[in-house]
């Protein structure tokens, strides 16, 4: 059973998911992947796999905020998907790192300071 307290339901925790395929021929195609790629990282993102980057978030509410900023940051050119599943889907997911499961993944924890 989880530990944490009991107002971080499994189902209200989210997680969103950020998949982008964007242009590179250029110098100046590279520069935006780069800015795209550092703006989510600058926003609290982290890369799951290549152009795939995670977030985990303490509610549905705080989800939007970070999908409107997502939003506002998509290049012109290229395809970026947003997927938002709740922390219990998220528990559920199996990877793997060649044929080995990877079953130990960080628990993260809101901080309250007030």
């Amino acid at each position: 059973m989880n530990n944490l307290p009991s107002r971080f339901s499994e189902y209200r925790v989210m997680w969103i998911l950020v998949f982008f395929d964007l242009p590179t021929q250029t110098k100046r195609d590279r520069k935006i992947y780069h800015d795209f790629r550092e703006n989510l990282i600058r926003d609290g993102f982290t890369m799951f796999q290549f152009s795939i980057y995670i977030r985990h978030c303490a509610s549905r509410e705080n989800m939007e905020v970070h999908i409107r900023r997502v939003r506002s940051i998509v290049p012109e050119y290229g395809k970026v998907g947003i997927l938002t599943i709740t922390d219990k889907q998220f528990g559920d997911m199996e990877v793997f790192y060649g044929k080995k499961a990877q079953k130990d993944r960080p628990v993260y924890i809101q901080l309250e300071l007030f």
